[in-house]
């Protein structure tokens, strides 16, 4: 995926393994199975050109990784205690990624959360403060 995300278009079996090629002996054979497999689990799809595949991501490298995360965490028998074990694994830097995305999708308050909040001042717009996700 890492190397279909890293050209942002649609890109062939051969171009993948020329790239790949560059680092490590790889056989065409074996991309062509990964990214027929990625076809199969829907995170590319493909177009035919001629004799050969074009190969493009569905997602984004965002969208995947919380997708696998989502699927991980929905494995567990106790989602609270596996969130604990993951907030504990993060590094500080992932901790405040955290909190910046927390504000970023938080939900409108409820009456009652706001009477809680009383004094304090809340800008919903992320954009104002130089945030991702602000338009």
């Amino acid at each position: 995926m890492t190397r279909v995300w890293k050209w942002n278009r649609p890109v062939t079996v051969r171009e993948v393994l020329e790239d790949l090629q560059k680092e490590r002996s790889i056989a065409y054979t074996t991309v062509m199975t990964v990214l027929d497999n990625l076809h199969q689990k829907g995170w590319v799809r493909r177009e035919s050109e001629g004799r050969a595949y074009r190969y493009e991501a569905v997602s984004t490298r965002a969208a995947y990784a919380a997708a696998l995360m989502n699927e991980a965490w929905s494995q567990s028998d106790n989602a609270a205690a596996a969130l604990v074990a993951f907030f504990g694994m993060m590094s500080e830097e992932q901790r405040q990624a955290l909190q910046d995305a927390m504000r970023i999708v938080q939900l409108p308050q409820t009456p009652e959360a706001d009477d809680d909040n009383a004094g304090t001042p809340v800008d919903e717009n992320p954009a104002s403060r130089g945030e991702p996700g602000g338009r």
